[in-house]
């Protein structure tokens, strides 16, 4: 069994004169990511790695995550492959994990996160916005043999902003 935390990054900033791969997170973007990693630290979730795209706004959105769900920085990588738009790049990097890791985190991009979910899930989501969290799980035993999982959750912040308890 394979589970997989899916996550696209937080709301970035337009406001600065940079190119794409460089946009910092916005101050909703920063909050959101506190937000939902802190959710989800209630949930005592076990990592085995959590791999990023090397765009500022997505290290920014995991970098919070790794703080806030106490995971070990030697099992976080970056991964510049992962700035990726269409979703090829995705799929082979998680094809590609290794077998020992049972509990993946992944960060990304649209249309990559959403294309992916709606592919690999069993639950149509027609977008997943920023610092929304997808969790599938796949009756597999090696990533390379990935198909058709199960939704089990699906985490966004407005979610958490609409619950009167948080």
């Amino acid at each position: 069994m394979k589970k997989l935390l899916i996550v696209r990054h937080a709301k970035s900033s337009w406001e600065h004169h940079l190119n794409d791969h460089d946009r910092p997170l916005n101050e909703r973007g920063i909050s959101d990511a506190h937000l939902v990693s802190n959710h989800l630290n209630a949930n005592d979730l076990a990592i085995d790695l959590a791999i990023s795209s090397d765009a500022v706004r997505a290290k920014t959105t995991a970098n919070i995550f790794v703080e806030n769900l106490h995971i070990q920085p030697s099992i976080f990588h970056v991964e510049p492959d992962l700035y990726d738009f269409s979703g090829n790049n995705l799929i082979r990097i998680i094809k590609n994990c290794d077998n020992r890791v049972h509990n993946l985190m992944v960060f990304g991009h649209n249309h990559a996160i959403t294309a992916f979910v709606n592919t690999f899930g069993d639950r149509y989501i027609e977008n997943v916005p920023t610092c929304g969290v997808v969790t599938i799980v796949f009756d597999v035993d090696r990533w390379q043999d990935l198909t058709k999982g199960k939704t089990i959750s699906a985490l966004f912040p407005r979610d958490l902003k609409n619950d009167p308890s948080f």
